[in-house]
């Protein structure tokens, strides 16, 4: 479970984060959602520890981000905007020295990376060095090292940027079988459908704030909207800057 309560984060004199509270539970797949600048990638890097809150606080699985950051890290998976792979090193050495920091035994390790290879269908870059791969290429070898080691929680943002129809219906149908396994998923996007298909709850978020929170119908049904993307249009115009 993912548990976020009252952050701030600023940046000089921009407010990126002003007072964000949500939860995303095991079992659901939880939307972020917001326009450009609205605070959902700060959000997201706060809670796979690469920044830190300047006031509130975050939990992964009870541990918080800040001060047991490297428990936080242990039981989640996080797949970034932009997927900061190592150019020259191949998919597969990228996967693999990521399951070993995070602390993968031996035994396990090549059975682990091999399986996730499989199921992201990356066997035929496995072996290629990543520089040069396509946007669709880098996003499915940095969701698999994301999920290498079998994380509880996995964070992702904006995961079928640069997919093509089959790679996102697989990213879909991989994120699907996450939460059937229990997992707690927390992803952004600015696809309404995506969303739609695949979120139990959503938080929208603008100007660093809670626009609504709720689920897809709950949403419409407060804004008075039918189509979701109207709703979320609606939502965002009660926020104040």
């Amino acid at each position: 479970m993912i548990r976020v309560d009252d952050i701030h984060k600023s940046f000089g004199k921009v407010r990126a984060v002003r007072g964000l509270g949500f939860t995303a539970p095991d079992g659901k797949i939880t939307g972020l959602l917001g326009p450009n600048g609205a605070g959902k990638s700060t959000t997201l890097r706060v809670l796979y520890t690469v920044l830190r809150p300047d006031s509130g606080s975050a939990t992964i699985d009870g541990h918080d981000v800040v001060t047991d950051s490297l428990a936080a890290r242990r039981c989640t998976g996080a797949l970034p905007h932009g997927a900061g792979l190592y150019p020259h090193l191949t998919a597969r050495e990228n996967i693999v020295y990521f399951a070993k920091l995070c602390g993968l035994p031996k035994s396990e390790l090549n059975g682990r990376v091999d399986r996730i290879i499989e199921q992201l269908d990356i066997g035929d870059i496995a072996h290629r060095r990543t520089k040069g791969f396509s946007q669709g290429e880098r996003t499915r070898v940095a969701l698999a090292r994301a999920l290498v080691h079998d994380p509880q929680n996995v964070i992702l943002d904006e995961p079928s940027n640069g997919l093509d129809v089959m790679a996102t219906r697989a990213l879909r149908e991989l994120i699907l079988q996450l939460k059937a396994a229990g997992r707690c998923v927390l992803f952004s996007s600015h696809v309404m459908q995506e969303v739609a298909a695949l979120c139990d709850d959503i938080v929208i978020v603008a100007n660093g704030r809670i626009a609504a929170v709720g689920t897809a119908n709950e949403i419409r049904e407060r804004t008075g909207c039918e189509d979701l993307e109207d709703a979320f249009v609606a939502a965002l115009k009660g926020v104040p800057d």
